[in-house]
């Protein structure tokens, strides 16, 4: 009997909804949200029944009875630290999801509006690998600093599912491998995946590892420590040089790869200059994560959208081939990896977490 999924993975100003009979997608949609739509709500929270109304009447127009549905699945948000896996949304789950533990972000909703439509329809609800999976080993998380330890936030939907997939393809368990992961988009995440876990990671979100096209990566401590207390600048902007406006856009003002490509083929030469950097980066953090997994990988993975670059391959080929051969899944399907922690559930492959 076929398992039909109800995948939601709301981002900011959109909410990305598909559905699926077990792993063949039926049809999928990116529903828009105006600033206009999204300003009337005065926290993420409340813009749970204007989301939901949306999906609801996305589906009656794509003549999809809720009813037909087995199984719910929401992008999961910023709870506590987590280990991978599939969550039910548990009434603790979802008063975190409702808190904002770790912060307001609009995939908080995933995991509500998920609970809430399986509940009318009476069917079970998860979500899986949120950005706050946490597998860190005890010795990753030393910062140097005691009040500063390193955190866990990542790529971990992307990274999971592309490491399984190549466990899949290669006929063998993601419990059996050691395999790199570098997750290249808007922030690179590069992860040590050490049999079915995640042991260290750079965390994308507050500034650490390689930079990227939007994040500044590890920068000169002392000298941002002079920039916070120099007057010119406020909290506020100092968090945007670090995320949102580090990387490419610091230096280049785009957040684009492909124009960055195009930049150095027309000669620009600090474009050359930042982009060799960029892989530069990536590599040498990559060559760390290989230490971290005591030289033993089975493989590297490419994945995220600037995976989609000829160059990528060549470059990270050139620098890094002689650890490990090296395997290019382009992209993020986040909705089929959503799916397919569902459907691992569904069909016992794994029992579900417990949050």
């Amino acid at each position: 009997m076929s398992i039909k999924t109800l995948v939601i993975n709301p981002g900011s100003t959109s909410t990305k909804v598909g559905v699926f009979e077990d792993e063949t997608l039926l049809f999928e949609e990116t529903l828009r949200h105006s600033t206009e739509e999204i300003s009337q709500y005065a926290s993420i929270i409340d813009q749970k029944d204007f989301r939901k109304d949306i999906i609801l009447n996305f589906l009656k127009n794509k003549n999809c009875d809720p009813k037909t549905l087995n199984v719910i699945v929401g992008r999961g948000g910023l709870l506590k630290p987590i280990p991978g896996g599939t969550y039910a949304v548990s009434e603790a789950l979802l008063a975190d999801l409702k808190a904002g533990v770790q912060g307001q972000h609009a995939s908080n909703l995933g995991g509500i509006l998920a609970r809430e439509i399986g509940d009318e329809i009476g069917v079970p609800s998860y979500i899986v690998d949120p950005v706050v999976v946490d597998e860190l080993t005890p010795m990753a998380r030393v910062s140097g600093m005691p009040e500063l330890p390193r955190r866990s936030i990542f790529h971990a939907l992307n990274q999971k599912a592309v490491a399984r997939r190549f466990a899949k393809e290669q006929g063998k368990k993601y419990e059996e491998l050691n395999l790199i992961v570098i997750h290249m988009g808007g922030g690179v995440s590069v992860g040590a995946h050490c049999k079915g876990k995640i042991v260290d990671v750079n965390n994308i979100l507050d500034g650490e590892g390689c930079f990227s096209p939007e994040r500044s990566g590890t920068v000169p401590v002392g000298d941002l420590v002079k920039m916070c207390f120099s007057g010119d600048y406020t909290e506020k902007e100092i968090y945007k040089k670090i995320c949102g406006g580090g990387g490419f856009n610091g230096y280049l003002h785009t957040n684009d790869a492909r124009v960055v490509e195009k930049m150095v083929a027309e000669g620009n030469a600090e474009a050359k200059l930042v982009q060799d950097a960029f892989y530069y980066q990536i590599a040498k953090d990559a060559g760390a994560m290989a230490a971290v997994l005591h030289g033993q990988v089975d493989q590297i993975i490419l994945t995220g959208g600037i995976a989609y670059a000829p160059l990528t391959r060549e470059k990270l080929t050139e620098s890094l081939g002689w650890i490990a051969p090296i395997t290019v899944y382009p992209g993020e399907d986040e909705l089929l990896a959503l799916c397919q922690g569902a459907l691992r559930v569904m069909t016992g492959e794994e029992e579900p977490k417990t949050y």
